[in-house]
């Protein structure tokens, strides 16, 4: 049985992002998607530099080709990722997106076969799969959708999305190996967070920046939430992909949908169906196969 911190940190990204997802539910009555995605790059680029003072924490000296790289891996996954995601979102619904979410797992082990010519074991994709199947069960919904030009749209969206965000942690990959993964994640949100706040200026002005950050700032669950979804679960998740192979971090990550059903049942008191009850022991039981697997 191989168990290293990766795989740890990768299934405590999953934690930490579904606990985030719970308190920006409770946090999202007078903010929208957007807003909320604002606040979370904000407050998560803040902890990144108050953090990265106080260790002290050197900045290394990348090339002009890693700055570059650094520099597209945040506007292509925390900019043009989560657009597409928040779009998909308003198309389909919580519960069709988490299905389409799901090709998350499979883009991450081929582009990494692809960039790397990385591959985990047979055992890992069976877990894989059980863990997918799981995620369908348990979140599928008959979509209440009569456009279907919307459902196609918000599919193909969702799934530019999770290939994007694929992609983008897989391109610092390399980066990762001899430098700090503080100032890896200040770069990449850094950036993300300058488009989004662009895009808001321009959709909302000004006014509507200071009064996003003013309403956001003031709500304990919005910091909470920020605390975990953003600063930590993205240390945790880079962290994950740094010390364990793509494929398996991949896989853990994927159960933060499994954990958002369990919290959603146990502090939001939605029920807990037959169909999640299956769905939810289908996936841990492919999260179990890929621990043990070599």
């Amino acid at each position: 049985m191989n168990i290293n911190l990766g795989d740890i940190f990768a299934i405590m990204t999953a934690f930490c992002w579904s606990s985030a997802v719970i308190l920006f539910d409770v946090s999202s009555k007078r903010l929208d998607s957007f807003q909320m995605n604002v606040l979370k790059n904000f407050i998560g680029v803040f902890g990144f530099i108050v953090t990265i003072v106080i260790l002290k924490i050197p900045f290394p000296e990348f090339s002009s080709s890693e700055i570059s790289i650094l520099l597209l891996s945040g506007v292509v996954g925390v900019a043009i990722a989560d657009l597409f995601f928040l779009a998909a979102l308003r198309k389909l619904g919580s519960g069709l997106v988490a299905v389409v979410s799901t090709i998350y797992s499979p883009s991450v082990f081929i582009i990494a076969y692809i960039m790397f010519r990385e591959t985990i074991t047979f055992q890992s994709y069976l877990g894989a799969l059980l863990v997918v199947l799981g995620i369908i069960v348990s979140t599928y919904k008959t979509p209440q959708i009569s456009n279907n030009r919307n459902l196609y749209l918000g599919i193909l969206f969702g799934v530019i999305a999770q290939v994007l965000t694929a992609y983008s942690v897989l391109l610092v990959k390399p980066i990762m190996v001899d430098n700090p993964i503080l100032i890896i994640a200040l770069y990449r949100f850094s950036i993300g967070l300058f488009v989004t706040m662009g895009i808001l200026v321009l959709r909302n002005g000004f006014s509507g920046l200071f009064l996003t950050l003013k309403i956001g700032l003031r709500k304990k669950t919005v910091i909470l939430g920020a605390f975990l979804g953003t600063y930590l679960s993205v240390i945790l998740w880079l962290a994950g992909f740094k010390y364990t192979l793509a494929g398996r971090a991949a896989i853990y990550n994927q159960l933060s949908t499994v954990f958002i059903v369990i919290m959603a049942a146990l502090f939001l008191k939605e029920s807990m169906s037959f169909k999640k009850w299956v769905g939810v022991t289908l996936s841990v039981l492919g999260a179990v196969l890929v621990f043990i697997s070599n």
